[in-house]
């Protein structure tokens, strides 16, 4: 039974309000010759109704005190009278609602109903909140090699600014979530943290996306839409693969950075928005800018701090702890009692060179986990491509193929490592879009589930 207290010392409202209330709650009442300190100690209340008349300043503070003595608990006003100075002052002091006599049962049931709902969405954001809370913490990151400690012990004290920090590194090195944890871990936590990754937005909605529209500025533009810097702000904005940004954009973002203002798309008003700009990149930006592909001066901009994520490979001292926590986490999704890797496996993980790095070893080893019926993975189940094809270091050497098969097998492998997305492949390969596109066509590559990348 929900337990509700009544703060009322008139006994035809106490009679009143326990007939509507008592067959579903357990009714309790102050004052009863406890102080409201010690009664509140004893019972944990889940809705309190507070009765406060017009000139009642007593009723007032003692709603001022219960807002801050538990706060999470709604407070339910009623009164006698019913003027609308009464409700508002009510009101601004916290009160969740407002009831006045004459009320019915069903009212009064309504409005407590209302009140616990409120109430257990309240408790649920905050515990999404403590919970991504944990998922960002800095302990919670796999730090074991020298170069990662390197990085946890510098990224600490960058989120204690609000300077715009540069992440740099290979794809799926973790870039998204270290962003994640200098929001969570900075005096901006409570605020918007808005990931975009500029790489998969076509350039016209991207900045629509960043700056927002006026309603009617392009075809298709039926409302007006607040873009996510304006959303973000207070917050922090994640901009995953900035070098992917066109120089045109790239003009207009260097703005924010510069006055943090801008307006929407075809909007002449020009909106302010505080936000911390975390970028990041698996490009040589000093290259891009050289070869004139990126703005120098929007590379000073956010170039101010710095952070380098080393490749897997890199640091493989982390990759067995980490695939330990990533075979927690898909044994929790799977419903599966997996308790380890093979020795075999954990050799495999250890000598692989993980060209796809924690994204890839993170679907190696959900992919292992669907298959495997046992409690501990074992190699038979450690696929390394979309290919099907284990790691080369448990092939046989084999005969010495052909250039045009030599090719042919980088050309697989490199789209098995990015997820069969050619724009990845081609940059893993060292060769253009197009011409990588060339070659796929010639050799009459294919795949069901094929991702253009464009």
């Amino acid at each position: 039974m929900r337990k509700i207290l009544i703060i009322n010392e008139d006994p035809s409202w106490r009679k009143a309000l326990e007939k509507a209330l008592s067959p579903s709650h357990a009714v309790s009442y102050w004052p009863d010759g406890k102080s409201m300190e010690e009664m509140l100690r004893q019972t944990r209340f889940d809705a309190i109704l507070l009765n406060i008349q017009l000139q009642q300043e007593d009723g007032f503070k003692l709603l001022r005190w219960l807002r801050k003595a538990v706060e999470h608990v709604p407070v339910i006003v009623t009164s006698e009278i019913e003027k609308s100075e009464l409700i508002v002052k009510s009101v601004k002091e916290g009160a969740f609602d407002f009831i006045s006599k004459p009320f019915s049962a069903e009212k009064i049931g309504l409005v407590i109903e209302r009140a616990l709902e409120n109430r257990g969405l309240k408790n649920e954001i905050d515990y999404l909140r403590r919970r991504q809370d944990v998922i960002y913490d800095f302990d919670e990151i796999v730090a074991v090699s020298p170069s990662m400690k390197q990085v946890i012990n510098t990224i600490k004290k960058f989120a204690n600014t609000d300077s715009t920090i540069l992440i740099t590194g290979e794809t799926g090195t973790g870039k998204s979530f270290l962003s994640g944890s200098v929001h969570f871990n900075s005096s901006r936590h409570k605020k918007p943290f808005i990931n975009i990754n500029c790489a998969n937005i076509h350039e016209t909605l991207l900045e629509s996306e960043l700056f927002g529209h006026e309603r009617g500025s392009f075809t298709g533009a039926s409302k007006t839409r607040i873009g996510r810097l304006e959303q973000g702000s207070g917050g922090t904005v994640f901009l995953d693969e900035i070098g992917e940004m066109s120089l045109a954009l790239q003009s207009k973002f260097l703005r924010v950075l510069e006055s943090k203002s801008f307006e929407r798309v075809g909007g002449n008003q020009t909106i302010y928005s505080d936000v911390r700009i975390i970028a990041a990149t698996n490009k040589i930006l000093e290259e891009e800018v050289r070869t004139g592909r990126f703005r120098e001066d929007l590379y000073y901009r956010i170039n101010v701090l710095r952070i380098h994520l080393p490749a897997l490979r890199e640091r493989r001292d982390c990759i067995e702890p980490l695939a330990n926590r990533l075979l927690e986490k898909a044994s929790l999704s799977l419903r599966k009692k997996l308790s380890g890797f093979s020795p075999e496996v954990v050799s495999i993980f250890r000598d692989y060179s993980w060209p796809g790095n924690i994204r890839q070893l993170a679907n190696t080893i959900e992919r292992a986990a669907i298959l495997e019926e046992g409690p501990v993975i074992t190699k038979e189940n450690v696929l390394l491509s979309e290919l099907g094809q284990v790691t080369r270091d448990l092939i046989p050497p084999a005969p010495v193929k052909s250039l045009e098969s030599n090719e042919r097998e980088a050309i697989l492998t490199a789209l098995g490592d990015c997820s069969w997305i050619q724009k990845e492949a081609a940059q893993k390969l060292g060769i253009s879009p197009r011409a990588l596109n060339y070659k796929i066509k010639k050799m009459g590559i294919t795949h069901p589930r094929w991702l253009k990348h464009k």
